[in-house]
């Protein structure tokens, strides 16, 4: 997987982060290395929901957690991603279109199998996964608010829950809060 890059600030110090499945550098803003961790993933052995993270820890999910979303829907046709067709998810009024993702190994993200649902429009609108860097529980991810950026739709709000065992998301329990904006491409 090529380089992604997330940029932070703290105290008025530019930060960005260099991601690949199997590197993790948190970087100053002159290039040089603040923080590395070789084999990131490995260093999240035995953790589950309640485990501290580091920054290292931070970054790597971050890194390939923006990755995966940002790149969705067109990451599923890249070599080695195996995607078939699932039941559709029903959500109040609507219906959404289902389909299972197999990632291949060398490509960093949630988990190795994750389902993606499409409304209507063919935009997606929930992704489900198991966090397995934390335990692997269950996660239900609504996507919505969808902006056009030079033709490309592109989610710009994203709300992870737990996921009850029949499918469910359990919304008194958000995991994760993000909301995007600004997009550009260069």
């Amino acid at each position: 997987m090529g380089i992604g890059r997330a940029v932070w600030k703290k105290k008025k110090k530019g930060r960005h982060t260099a991601f690949t499945s199997n590197r993790i550098a948190i970087l100053a803003e002159d290039g040089s290395i603040v923080a590395e961790r070789s084999d990131p993933r490995a260093s999240f052995a035995r953790h589950d929901l309640r485990t501290s993270w580091d920054p290292l820890h931070r970054a790597y999910f971050n890194g390939y957690a923006l990755w995966t979303y940002l790149t969705t829907p067109f990451l599923l046709a890249m070599d080695g991603f195996k995607v078939e067709e699932i039941e559709p998810w029903r959500d109040e009024a609507e219906t959404w279109r289902g389909l299972r993702a197999t990632f291949p190994a060398e490509i960093a993200s949630h988990s190795s199998e994750q389902d993606f649902y499409f409304g209507e429009d063919m935009l997606i609108r929930r992704h489900d996964y198991r966090v397995d860097i934390a335990g692997s529980f269950p996660a239900a991810q609504y996507v919505s608010d969808h902006v056009n950026v030079d033709g490309i739709w592109i989610p710009t709000r994203r709300r992870a829950y737990l996921r009850a065992d029949d499918l469910k998301p359990m919304l008194d329990t958000l995991m994760v809060s993000i909301d995007l904006s600004d997009f550009r491409f260069g």
